[in-house]
């Protein structure tokens, strides 16, 4: 959810154009049949996969080096209180998004509610010009432990992309209590140019850029509060 900001001057692009690297501006216009723009450059980096080592269930994790001390002790701290005697031996980890809120100086938490499709119908929030928030969410893992979670969001405006992002989360192990993570705080650009809808692709991946939820949605920059 957050805004592009100008890699030279500092400064974020709130005048309504959007700068290439030489500094032109950008035309804004644009296909109608695009709200949302292709994946190829979200998605550069996760195309050049890591080539990571066969998947093990969590017993044969904890098999594997056991005779080095110091590994054993850290799989140990990183599985907890998971009791492996009684977890299924399935090698995919399952990671399932329970909640998502905007945090904001002040205020309540804005729920904002999943939808099954992935894609909430409508506006889906707003945010005040000039104001400090955070994404809070909360997941459960299951199964396995889920390497390199990571979360990506892209923006767009009009059609032309404002903001790209990407959060490494970490690798967590499965267990009955939900993990809470939040996000940098970040801040919504202002003024008259800046005020709109947007519309905007988050994403939930792992190491092996499996995707556990994608959610493609609008949302608004006000004066106020909605």
């Amino acid at each position: 959810m957050g805004f592009y900001e100008n890699k030279e001057t500092g400064e974020k692009s709130e005048a309504g154009e959007d700068y290439k690297s030489d500094g032109e501006p950008l035309s804004r216009q644009v296909s109608e049949s695009s709200i949302y723009a292709t994946d190829v450059e979200e998605d550069d980096d996760v195309g050049a996969k890591i080539q990571l080592g066969p998947q093990c269930t969590l017993k044969e994790h904890l098999e594997k080096d056991k005779d080095d001390e110091s590994l054993r002790k850290w799989k140990e701290q990183l599985l907890g209180n998971v009791d492996v005697n009684n977890v299924a031996e399935i090698l995919d980890p399952e990671v399932k998004i329970t909640s998502l809120s905007i945090v904001s100086p002040g205020r309540d938490e804005i729920v904002l509610p999943i939808p099954e499709s992935g894609n909430p119908k409508g506006l889906w929030f707003t945010l005040k010009e000039g104001s400090h928030y955070r994404l809070k969410f909360t997941f459960e893992v299951s199964n396995n432990i889920v390497s390199g979670l990571k979360y990506t969001n892209t923006v767009w405006k009009t059609g032309v992309k404002v903001d790209s992002s990407k959060e490494m989360l970490g690798t967590f192990s499965p267990q009955t209590e939900p993990y809470t993570h939040e996000m940098p705080e970040e801040t919504t650009p202002s003024g008259l140019f800046a005020r709109g809808q947007y519309s905007a692709r988050s994403k939930f991946l792992d190491d092996d850029n499996k995707c556990y939820l994608e959610i493609n949605y609008t949302f608004d920059i006000r004066k106020d509060w909605a």
